[in-house]
């Protein structure tokens, strides 16, 4: 075992007593909201039915170690009172970020082994590490922790990854992770909490939400983020306002001086009224489909005013609107990642296969595609 905080790679079961339990918890897809969250606005993702699973095993000793089906290595160990020191980088920084943030919040715990397999997409803008974060999250709370409510838990997650991992994000993975329920659409407002629940069955239309992952892998830990972040900050500080989620109307962005500041803006604005544009859309029973070009401008903003889109999306989200979706736009933070299309259900064959076409075309590595379903937030399992 480690001393001292360092991490160590290590094989075996010693000091195991017995499984105690499986939590899956699940990736996610944001229908329309993008980069709101931190900005203090709104979004509405949709749970995935791609699941990160966490079995826990209790330990005689105060170790904690973690393992992933997806990572080489085997187990990385570290003394669950010597996180904050722990010499660990990589994907372990996730679940052992949560664990740290239990401990640093006062909720004791004892050694544990935490043993992670799941199918979301890693580098998708799928939100697989919220999934990591998520899965443990609930697992800890549910053995260790049980009147800690959801609403804390969310905040868990994030702190975890804000402040272990090092990613500037918002709240809305770890929202959708833990909050959203099968067949809705999660309406979250970052400011202030409020959160509702929107019927999103796109069956009942004959419609199928069509998730194109470019094979471009994102990294959030990277500077791009951080930079946009940083940006909405600087104007909404210009503007005279907190947040820029308090400016309702576009052309209020006219009055910052610098162009990159006023794009930036811009797209938070214009994203915010989106946002609350498919939420009256779906809350009345309309018609899916009516939310599609609604989607393509959100595609729009984000490469051209939030400039986090690359050729790959691009193309991705060209060709299927050229190919019969009724609406496209890239997912997640940019920088790579996936799509969403909304397209007949009849029509998913075709449009994936135009894009597989498309991509060969460019030389782009093959895509990978699949529906998405709205699904349930995290869960024991077993």
């Amino acid at each position: 075992m480690t001393k001292g905080g360092s991490a160590e790679t290590a094989k075996g079961d010693s000091a195991e007593l017995g499984r105690d339990g499986v939590w899956a918890a699940p990736g996610r897809v944001n229908i329309i909201g993008e980069h709101t969250d931190y900005n203090g606005g709104y979004m509405l993702p949709i749970a995935l039915p791609h699941t990160v699973s966490c079995a826990v095993t209790r330990r005689a000793d105060e170790t904690v170690r973690v393992s992933s089906r997806q990572q080489d290595g085997g187990w990385v160990a570290a003394p669950i009172d010597g996180l904050d020191d722990a010499s660990i980088t990589g994907w372990a920084r996730y679940p052992l970020g949560v664990v740290r943030e239990f401990q640093r919040r006062g909720y004791r715990l004892p050694g544990v082994d935490l043993a992670l397999d799941g199918n979301v997409p890693a580098g998708a803008g799928l939100s697989s590490s919220a999934a990591v974060e998520c899965a443990v999250a609930v697992a800890l709370r549910d053995l260790f922790a049980p009147g800690i409510g959801d609403d804390e838990l969310v905040d868990i997650a994030h702190t975890a990854e804000n402040d272990y991992v090092g990613v500037p994000s918002g709240i809305l993975d770890q929202s959708a992770s833990i909050h959203c329920t099968a067949g809705h659409a999660l309406f979250l407002d970052a400011n202030t909490g409020a959160r509702e629940q929107v019927p999103f069955d796109l069956a009942a239309s004959e419609l199928a939400l069509l998730v194109v992952d470019t094979n471009a892998p994102h990294q959030l830990v990277g500077g791009e983020y951080a930079e946009r972040r940083t940006q909405c900050e600087r104007a909404a500080a210009e503007l005279g306002v907190k947040l820029l989620r308090e400016i309702t109307d576009p052309s209020a962005v006219d009055r910052l001086s610098d162009p990159v500041l006023r794009r930036r803006a811009r797209h938070v604005v214009t994203e915010n009224a989106r946002v609350l544009e498919v939420v009256q859309l779906l809350s009345a029973g309309s018609d899916p489909r009516l939310i599609g070009p609604t989607l393509s401008a959100a595609h729009a903003s984000l490469r051209d005013d939030f400039e986090v889109s690359t050729e790959e999306l691009d193309t991705a989200v060209e060709i299927a609107c050229a190919t019969g979706a009724y609406g496209a736009r890239m997912v997640g933070g940019g920088f790579g990642g996936s799509i969403i299309a909304l397209v007949d259900a009849a029509a998913v064959a075709g449009i994936a296969a135009n894009i597989d076409d498309g991509f060969l075309r460019h030389a782009f590595a093959p895509p990978r595609s699949f529906v998405a379903i709205a699904s349930a937030g995290a869960q024991r399992i077993g």
